[in-house]
């Protein structure tokens, strides 16, 4: 847990918070929503060699008719379209003030890929961090997480607490070619970014759960879990200890309610491994 951990305590907001938030803003605003030029097409078939789908997008819970008539942005001109339905749901510029100011979806990709991995990239990240640095406390001498630490992500739970999954989804489905194209940009020219969601959603719902404090140590870098077993965990399953078990259990719920809407099913709710 080195001192960066408090840039990327805040990519659990990738997931949940960026696609609820502008899932909701889209299904307010779509239809006051001026035409913009369409994205080239990114239905490519696959090669020969490329993996299977397993979950095709078309599966997915689909938005209302209604709301699916504007034509989408180019991804290269997107940022302004995401931002605003960042910044203007429910009047508020919070989250807006946090948000990067360029290659948004293209950061929520990158940063969702690099979950169940054990490095993240600060520069891929699509929100800025926050400027509170981890709080400690001793219980019985030892060094633990302090419980205020988690008051750190409030802002951020407000919006997965009042989260409207179908919105969620609306906007994910609505906007899937450019997640989609993003993907394939990454380095995955066979890729299906579908699939990599449901992967790293699923890794994220095997994150364990700690029983009481979590014990850190001091290292040169800032801090690290006591525990090994802990410290070995991906970058994803670390952010879950850091959020605290309400929370966790929060963003559990919302993440599984999604896994069940983009793939159409109810199947496994978690997974051993997404290296």
């Amino acid at each position: 847990m080195r001192s960066k951990t408090s840039v990327v305590a805040w990519v659990v907001a990738v997931i949940v918070i960026v696609l609820i938030v502008a899932g909701a803003w889209y299904l307010r605003h779509a239809s006051r929503q001026a035409p913009v030029s369409p994205a080239p097409s990114s239905s490519v078939a696959p090669a020969s060699t490329a993996p299977a789908i397993r979950h095709p997008i078309a599966r997915a819970a689909s938005a209302p008719a209604a709301a699916a008539t504007a034509p989408l942005p180019a991804l290269s001109k997107s940022d302004s379209a995401v931002a605003e339905a960042l910044a203007r749901l429910g009047g508020s510029a919070t989250v807006g003030k946090l948000l990067a100011n360029a290659h948004i979806i293209q950061r929520i990709v990158a940063t969702i890929d690099a979950l169940p991995r054990h490095e993240l990239s600060d520069n891929v990240l699509p929100l800025v961090p926050p400027r509170s640095k981890l709080a400690t406390q001793r219980v019985d001498g030892q060094l633990v997480m302090a419980t205020s630490n988690y008051a750190r992500y409030a802002p951020y739970m407000q919006w997965v607490r009042h989260a409207d999954v179908s919105q969620v989804v609306a906007w994910y489905v609505r906007y899937y070619p450019l997640f989609q194209q993003a993907y394939r940009k990454l380095g995955y020219p066979d890729g299906y970014f579908n699939d990599r969601l449901v992967a790293v959603i699923d890794h994220l719902l095997a994150a364990p759960v700690p029983q009481g404090p979590v014990a850190l140590v001091r290292t040169d870098k800032g801090y690290a879990f006591a525990d090994p077993r802990l410290e070995s965990l991906s970058v994803g399953r670390k952010l879950m200890l850091h959020v605290g078990p309400a929370n966790e259990k929060l963003i559990k719920q919302k993440l599984r309610a999604i896994r069940a809407a983009i793939t159409g099913d109810h199947g496994p709710q978690a997974a051993s491994s997404t290296q």
